[in-house]
């Protein structure tokens, strides 16, 4: 089922799926996983991780006994039954009649109204559940919090199936009233997804068993790996500090976490398994009964991208792989003396790197500082996640890995999750994550229905904000060392993004079309996996045993399928973005921020005009890749 199918309440899991940031599919490295999670109220900080910032959730609700979320519990469940008993069945009627565009437009600001009272109480049912995921009163939270939104939700179904039902030439007679023409970018979105919807009845049997089906399988991969401990000299660690040592500088302590990573996962591998085909079949049934073609079609909708631009950036991707991947990590096995690098030092620190961690309030400077370079309106938003406790960033037992930025609902405010560990990655991170955020709050002003933006626009933001504190690193950076190390580090992260999220793509392409014919055995989901990590990753990284199982701690692959196109998607688009940058006069910044503020609203080819870029045209991706090959070529002449 698409998620722009789903009723208002359900777009719940529309942002779970795209905007918690269920992990980012190691967008950075093997270690930097992105994903929700979010401050249990009842802990408290320890240790070294008491001088950075936790955030307070108590801008959505005081605690998950707080008798304001029994209230507004209440209020939606008789909301939703209200809203059905004025609207259902009438919407063709009654919008044909004289003054019907005023008529549905107060049904759209009603059933929005719902939408955002609905994402407040799921926004932090799951961001508190993904700050402690094994406490049994916080998961009971999150799963009876999440039914009753379902529940509930099942009132507002008929809405947008009615809504599509409509004559074209109704609807459009409608929005010639300016209070119903407000919505017309959502109206007109919606509708595209007209040719996939199906019989009321059938709609509401999916919408209702999606808490025990999908939603479920969900919920089993997130406790399985929170709960999952590997054996590190001796140690039981979780998983991000155990990923986290892929990036130690010593050798063995990489060696030894790649291998507790293997034993483990190998341990689980039955489980990781049947989720997995579980999930691809739920996908595969949706699709047959909606009539989707290609196995990420449902995505493409989703995204509102054609299936040839995505087929394009792909094809271009993976045609680059010799002069990007591949040639980068011959360079680094040279740096480390080698020939080749076994699997687990891909991420390992270059040898002529900086040592040494980066403090919190620095990190905090360096990352304002290149934004208010950029925009002193984009440093003065950015600036607000800090002095208003919008952050939460120390690493704590229970919390989830990686790092998200959460728009919760345009009533309330984002949130930043980080784990953060003085790394100069972490602070890559932050500028990513703060750019989500600036964007959230931008596109806030279009409400619940039209702020959240397509994931092929999604990382514009996060990946500009990088780039903006990147290069304001390396234009003060005046070492030779350390200006290579900063550029090997920016690659890296460009490839991780772009090749390896492709790779991603790829084997998840390869997956879903064999699960059509039956059930993949873990053995033969981990050949899948060694076959498209080694196209991607070239003859210079030596794939040891152990690695065919790394494929099972990847979130996007379970919570949003074929989501990881995006970040090359956006990662490329941000290049051709910055090159216009480089070379624009002034009003850059106001068209930037107008895009951003958009939202969902315009289509990306719309917002991409004003810059004078198309990616439907076929030279778009190879100019976007060039930029990461021409970084390559300065690598090379540095020796």
């Amino acid at each position: 089922m698409t998620s722009r199918s789903k009723s208002a309440l359900d777009k719940s899991a529309l942002r779970k799926e795209a905007t918690l940031r269920k992990t980012i599919a190691e967008r950075k490295t093997t270690a930097q996983r992105k994903s929700a999670a979010a401050k249990p109220a009842a802990k408290k900080p320890s240790g070294n991780t008491a001088k950075l910032p936790e955030w307070n959730l108590a801008d959505l609700y005081a605690g998950i006994d707080a008798p304001e979320v029994a209230r507004d519990l209440q209020k939606m469940d008789a909301d939703c039954v209200a809203f059905e008993t004025e609207y259902k069945g009438k919407l063709a009627e009654n919008t044909a009649r004289d003054g019907g565009g005023k008529w549905l437009a107060e049904a759209v600001r009603r059933y929005e109204a719902i939408d955002d009272l609905a994402g407040r109480l799921g926004s932090y049912a799951g961001l508190v559940h993904a700050g402690d995921s094994v406490d049994p009163a916080i998961s009971k939270f999150y799963g009876d919090v999440s039914e009753r939104l379902t529940a509930a939700s099942v009132h507002l179904l008929f809405f947008s199936l009615e809504l599509n039902r409509v004559d074209d030439d109704v609807i459009a007679r409608a929005l010639a009233e300016p209070e119903l023409g407000h919505y017309r970018p959502w109206i007109e979105d919606l509708r595209k997804d007209k040719p996939y919807q199906l019989e009321d009845r059938v709609e509401q049997l999916f919408h209702e068993k999606a808490q025990s089906g999908y939603a479920a399988w969900n919920r089993l991969f997130d406790q399985t790996i929170s709960g999952l401990r590997f054996k590190v000299a001796g140690k039981e660690l979780a998983i991000e500090p155990t990923l986290n040592l892929l990036q130690d500088k010593a050798g063995d302590k990489r060696k030894a976490a790649a291998q507790a990573l293997a034993k483990t996962f190998k341990d689980n591998e039955r489980t990781f398994a049947l989720v997995t085909n579980t999930l691809a079949k739920d996908k595969e049934i949706s699709d047959r009964w909606r009539g989707f073609q290609d196995v990420a079609d449902s995505r493409h909708l989703n995204n509102r991208v054609e299936r040839e631009v995505v087929d394009a950036l792909v094809a271009s991707v993976r045609s680059a792989y010799p002069k990007l991947s591949h040639r980068y990590y011959a360079l680094k096995a040279g740096w480390f003396k080698k020939k080749k690098l076994p699997h687990w030092d891909r991420n390992a620190p270059l040898p002529f790197a900086a040592t040494g961690t980066i403090a919190w309030p620095e990190a905090r400077n360096m990352v304002l500082t290149a934004y208010r370079g950029f925009s002193p309106r984009m440093a003065e938003i950015a600036e607000r996640f800090f002095a208003d406790r919008w952050i939460d960033a120390p690493v704590r037992p229970g919390k989830a890995p990686g790092a998200f930025s959460h728009p919760t609902t345009p009533s309330a405010h984002p949130y930043v999750l980080m784990n953060y560990q003085g790394k100069p990655r972490d602070v890559m991170t932050l500028a990513h994550e703060l750019g989500h955020g600036v964007h959230q709050v931008l596109a806030a002003k279009n409400g619940a229905l039209m702020a959240p933006t397509p994931l092929t626009l999604a990382e514009t933001a996060s990946v500009f904000g990088e780039m903006l504190t990147f290069k304001r690193l390396l234009s003060q950076t005046k070492n030779a060392k350390q200006r290579q190390a900063l550029l090997a580090g920016k690659v890296e992260d460009m490839i991780n993004t772009v090749v390896r999220q492709i790779a991603f793509y790829s084997f998840e392409r390869a997956v879903h079309t064999e699960r059509k014919n039956g059930e993949l055995t873990a053995e033969r989901i981990g050949q899948i996996w060694l076959s498209v990590q080694g196209e991607s990753l070239g003859p210079a990284i030596e794939i040891k045993p152990g690695y065919e199982t790394f494929w099972m701690y990847i979130p996007h692959f379970i919570h949003s399928p074929f989501y990881v196109y995006a970040y090359a998607f956006g990662d490329c688009l941000v290049n051709s973005l910055y090159a216009v940058y480089e070379h624009a006069s002034e009003g850059f910044a106001e068209r930037y921020l107008d895009m951003l503020a958009a939202g969902g609203t315009k289509h990306y080819s719309e917002l991409l005009k004003p810059f004078g870029l198309d990616a439907k045209d076929p030279k778009f991706w190879d100019g976007g890749l060039s930029v990461i090959a021409g970084m390559i070529d300065e690598l090379e002449a540095m020796g």
